[in-house]
């Protein structure tokens, strides 16, 4: 199957060279019409004044004293007049040519840039806060099209980012607030007689502070995450001894809960990742958190290692638990600041929120990836894929 050849090219550069050519092709031929008639005309006032200034015989006259078309003017004089006359025509016939033609360039000119205005009041209403303009010629094949969906993609992102800072300054607030309050309440409380001077009341104080104290590193953590400025020490980190660690630590959390924490590693050689340690332990204690405080009582959270199916050059670190699982609509989000699948979760217990966007943080700046599924029948399953320390 052939392809067909497009002969009139859609391209703006296209477009404006077969403009400029329109202007010069179009005096080229208005010229070459007129010149032949006005050419010939010339040619023939010259025979005619030749003609008429030959000498008659007998006639008594010199040159250019009979009664032709020259009477009254030598030979030399009307050969003059004719070609002065012949060239201004040329001339003016090229002028008003020319005119037409630029005539017809500028119409094309404004309409070639009518969509470039439209694109710049469109910017200009961007640059003044109407995140939502469009510059509403992503329906075009040209260039012109190409530049203006760059730059509706360009609007729509910067309209979800001022959404999610919005959003993610209204769920700081919000989780800063409820700690606050008890903090407030509990002091007032103290120092109006209605608790007794105890430390059971000082403790809840400094619980709630604590919490604050966790948005607030988190918080710090994330943005500089985000900016490309989290200090890492990357250095090679064996997963045999980073996993069995964050087991060991969170055992007794497990036993309170009543769940089963087992830790497991792939046979084989064993897998070393280029990682800050301290900042690969808070990762995976993130998931390994969330898998407790979501896995029923009596469930089971599996923390393992091996390599990656994505890639030989990645290894992956998976947490698995036999909850209930993710919804299907929350998914997409599970990773977001402040994001609950779950919206009856108590604030109180101690987390900032920000757990698992704190990992994903974390491991994009290790240059890794994470994700998460849903296991049939088996609850959920997170993973953290980081590059191997010999590939990285």
């Amino acid at each position: 199957m052939t392809r067909a050849v497009r002969l009139v090219p859609r391209g703006l550069g296209a477009r404006l060279a077969l403009a400029f050519a329109a202007v010069a092709i179009g005096t080229a031929v208005a010229v070459a019409i007129a010149t032949p008639p006005i050419v010939g005309r010339g040619f023939a006032a010259m025979q005619a004044a030749q003609a008429s200034g030959a000498p008659s015989a007998g006639n008594g006259l010199g040159p250019g004293r009979g009664m032709g078309p020259g009477a009254g003017l030598g030979p030399g004089t009307y050969l003059a007049q004719a070609q002065q006359e012949t060239t201004t025509t040329i001339i003016v016939v090229a002028v008003v040519a020319a005119t037409i033609a630029s005539l017809l360039g500028v119409l094309l000119a404004r309409r070639i840039a009518r969509p470039l205005q439209q694109l710049e009041v469109t910017a200009a209403a961007v640059a003044q806060g109407d995140l939502a303009a469009r510059s509403g010629l992503s329906g075009r094949a040209d260039e012109i099209g190409s530049l203006g969906r760059s730059f509706d993609a360009m609007a729509a992102d910067l309209e979800r980012n001022d959404a999610s800072r919005r959003r993610f300054f209204q769920d700081a607030a919000h989780e800063m607030k409820t700690p606050l309050a008890v903090i407030e309440a509990t002091a007032a409380a103290v120092m109006d007689g209605v608790y007794e001077h105890d430390d059971r009341h000082l403790e809840t104080i400094r619980s709630q502070a604590r919490l604050l104290g966790r948005v607030v590193d988190d918080l710090r953590t994330i943005s500089l995450a985000e900016a490309g400025a989290l200090p890492l020490r990357l250095e090679p980190v064996p997963l045999g001894d980073v996993l069995p660690s964050i087991g060991t630590a969170f055992a007794a959390r497990a036993d309170a809960a009543g769940v089963t924490l087992s830790t497991s590693l792939a046979d084989g050689v064993p897998l070393v990742v280029a990682a800050d340690r301290e900042r690969l332990g808070q990762a995976v204690a993130a998931l390994v958190d969330n898998a407790i405080r979501f896995a029923p009582s009596g469930g089971h959270v599996l923390l393992r290692g091996g390599p990656s199916p994505r890639a030989s050059s990645l290894a992956r670190v998976e947490v698995l638990d036999d909850g209930p699982g993710v919804p299907v609509a929350d998914m997409a989000h599970v990773f977001d600041r402040f994001y609950q699948a779950d919206a009856s979760r108590d604030r109180g217990s101690g987390t900032s929120g920000l757990g698992l966007a704190i990992t994903r943080a974390i491991v994009d700046a290790h240059g890794g990836s994470v994700g998460m599924e849903n296991v049939a029948g088996a609850g959920a399953r997170f993973w953290i894929d980081i590059p191997l320390a010999d590939r990285a």
